[in-house]
Parts: C-alpha cells; structure tokens; sequence
C-alpha cells in the first residue's frame, strides 16, 4: 500500500533538514581551528609539513597556514585576520606588540641569512669571507645583477638594512625587486645567474632544481631568529586566542623544540631551538 502523498512530503522535508543539519559544524568544533600566518621560508623549506601533523593529532586543533613574507604575515594579525603569526623580523614583531595588536611573543628557532649565486661567481663574493658587507660591495662594483625578494618580508628587510649601512646597492636594470616568495627568487637568481640573500634552509629545499651556490656564510649579522605572537583578543574579539596559546605553548615546549631540531632538508638542521621566555 502507498503512503499518503502528504506523508511522503513531510518525510521529504525531515531528511533534507537531518541532511543540512549534518553538514552545519557541530557546536564547539568551529572553535577547534586556526588561522596561523608565516613566512614562506617555513612553508618553502617543509618545516611545518613536519611540525604541524604531530601538534594537530595531539591538540585536536586544525592549523590552517597563510605563507606570505613576514610583513604580510603581520598586517594579517595585526588586522586579526589570523589567530597567531610566526615570523622572522624581531623590530617588527617588537613594534607589533608594543602597539597592542600581538600578546605573548615567544622565541621559537633560529637559523642564518646567506649569499648564493652562480657557482662561477663573477663577482668574487668567495673573496669577501665571512664579510656580508664586503661581499655585497663586490656585487655592486661589478654591475652584477641581483635578486631582491621587494616584498617587504624578513629576508627583504634584512637585505635593505644591509644597504643602508653600506650606503649603496646594485643600479638600474643590475636590481630586480621580485616581490615574491624566497623559492620564486631562488629560482630566478638560477634563470638569470644572479645573486640573492635566503634563509639557509629554503635554499637547501630548491639547492637541487636551481644549481645555486653558497658563496658567502657565517657573518654574526645572518643571524635569523624566529619568533611566534597570538594576535591580542582584546583589540579582535573573535580570535581564537586559546587556540592560538595552545600552538605557541606547544611549538616552544620540550616536545615542539625535539620536533623542530630534528626535522631535516637534504640531511641537514636547518632550524635550531631558541625557546625562551616571553618577551
């Protein structure tokens, strides 16, 4: 025997509100996610497809990355359209704090800046040691031409600030202001034989498809730390700032520390801990 049409449409109208209701997030877990924005040098370099797996299977909590260069990263906090950034600029994470948009700025890991280039090196950057100075200088001298990241990220503000105190850099068409990412520029320095400053470990993830050479390394002033900062709830209601401790209380914990010590690119450390109190 048939149902009675009228039934048949009620029960139409139960299945399709059971289905909808089904595909709404259940209450609570919308709050088991974060907007997290970076650098790409911890996108490019694979380290937070190594790290992030291991603290979302432990905290049930989603990361989702925005990879951009670290001024970026910070306008994105700072307009609280993330929940938690980790960048590589300490006066720009200092002066985002101090202006009230981050809290709880911790130390996370450190590596260092270097000069690559083509192997032939026609400036004679190998001659300048440990000297970043004095290496820029010989690219300059010798009108070779130079790859800038221009997008106002970690490495790019590390790079004018050594041009300011040299008190020149490359003209004309010998500069090229990319306005990308480190593995873009990284690949083309290698299409146009030039030169560029990295982060060591973006450089050791593109090392085989660019054929670039380290030429200059080791100068105190490469130094590279990394730091991570919530974005402050007060100034953005709807952050999910225990979400974003969550992460930073993780990353900087002994276990977020091992994980970052032993994740490798081309069989070496690139990131080194550098936990430290909050700042």
């Amino acid at each position: 025997m048939r149902p009675p049409i009228r039934n048949c449409f009620f029960s139409t109208l139960i299945s399709a509100a059971l289905a909808g209701l089904l595909l709404l997030p259940l209450p609570g877990l919308a709050e088991e996610a974060i907007k997290l924005s970076t650098t790409t040098s911890t996108e490019n370099s694979g380290l937070l497809a190594f790290l992030l797996p291991a603290f979302e299977a432990e905290s049930g909590i989603k990361v989702h990355v925005i990879a951009v260069g670290t001024g970026k990263a910070l306008e994105l906090a700072r307009n609280g359209d993330v929940d938690v950034t980790l960048v590589h600029a300490r006066a720009s994470e200092d002066k985002f704090v101090a202006e009230g948009g981050g809290i709880n700025r911790r130390d996370v890991m450190y590596n260092d800046f270097i000069i690559v280039g083509p192997d032939s090196d026609p400036a004679g950057v190998r001659k300048a040691g440990k000297d970043v100075l004095t290496g820029l200088q010989r690219i300059v001298d010798s009108k070779s031409r130079f790859i800038s990241r221009g997008d106002n990220s970690g490495t790019d503000q590390m790079e004018q600030g050594y041009w300011k105190l040299l008190g020149v850099r490359p003209a004309g068409k010998a500069y090229v202001s990319a306005g990308l990412g480190m593995g873009e520029v990284l690949n083309m320095a290698a299409e146009m034989q030039a030169y560029t400053l990295t982060d060591r470990a973006t450089y050791l993830a593109y090392r085989a498809r660019t054929g670039l050479t380290i030429l200059l390394e080791g100068d105190p002033r490469m130094f590279n730390p990394y730091g991570i900062v919530a974005v402050n709830p007060g100034r953005h209601k709807d952050v999910n700032y225990k979400g974003a401790m969550r992460l930073i209380e993780w990353i900087t914990s002994p276990q977020g520390q091992e994980k970052i010590a032993s994740f490798r690119v081309d069989g070496q450390q690139v990131f080194f801990p550098y936990s430290g109190a909050a700042r």
